[in-house]
């Protein structure tokens, strides 16, 4: 039995310990890394992969994938007791560190502020922004059908995050901060990071090398002997 209340209130403990504050300097980045997390055989493993980019080439350096058992049912609310474990596995693997990590899902949109950016961020004590494909909690303004369109994500009188439409006829993104960087940054870092698709480069890699698209096998066939490995956990 999972021990529903205990995790919410560890939840807001530790979303209390979270920083919006702007704690990395643009010049001193030279790897920014993507996060995806997904489940495979019905849920019963996690699957998480990382994958680091120079900057601000945005060069593939490095990836990593470990998948590990999954240690709790979906609960919602609750994604990020069940996503970080295999984070962990894969970020202990790195050996090129990132100093800015942004996570496939929230940050602080999160209704106790602790979505999966934010409590990796928080374990790992590095700087991480939230990139979810996905609304969360919040609202926001009508949003205009352009590339570039934008409004704040707010709940009650709190701004969150951001969203933001990052190509024409796709749609947009829920930017949030995860920890150690501002609402203001978080928006600026993932613009940064665009190469003409709907996704910046750290998180499209991250899901390409998580689900082996097309685009990762080219990179693999013509880069065979850079850093990357796949562990089973399990």
């Amino acid at each position: 039995m999972v021990d529903t209340k205990a995790l919410r209130a560890e939840q807001l403990q530790r979303a209390s310990e979270i920083s919006l504050q702007d704690d990395i300097a643009s010049e001193s980045v030279r790897f920014i890394a993507g996060a995806d997390v997904g489940f495979e055989q019905q849920g019963e493993v996690t699957r998480a992969a990382i994958a680091v980019l120079r900057y601000p080439s945005l060069e593939l350096v490095e990836y990593q994938v470990a998948r590990v058992a999954t240690s709790l049912p979906y609960i919602p609310g609750l994604l990020s007791f069940r996503e970080c474990p295999a984070l962990l596995a894969a970020w202990t693997q790195l050996q090129q560190r990132p100093q800015l990590v942004f996570v496939d899902g929230q940050g602080i949109a999160h209704p106790r502020r602790l979505g999966v950016a934010s409590h990796f961020g928080l374990l790992v004590d590095i700087p991480t922004i939230g990139v979810a494909k996905s609304r969360l909690c919040g609202h926001f303004e009508p949003l205009g059908s352009d590339n570039g369109a934008l409004q704040p994500l707010v709940d009650a009188d709190e701004q969150l995050g951001w969203v933001w439409r990052s190509k024409n006829r796709c749609n947009p993104l829920f930017i949030s901060p995860g920890h150690r960087v501002s609402i203001g940054s978080a928006l600026e870092w993932v613009q940064h990071c665009m190469a003409g698709y709907r996704l910046p480069e750290p998180t499209r890699w991250a899901d390409a090398i998580a689900s082996n698209r097309p685009q990762f096998q080219r990179w693999v066939r013509k880069n065979p002997d850079l850093l990357g490995k796949h562990r089973d956990m399990i």
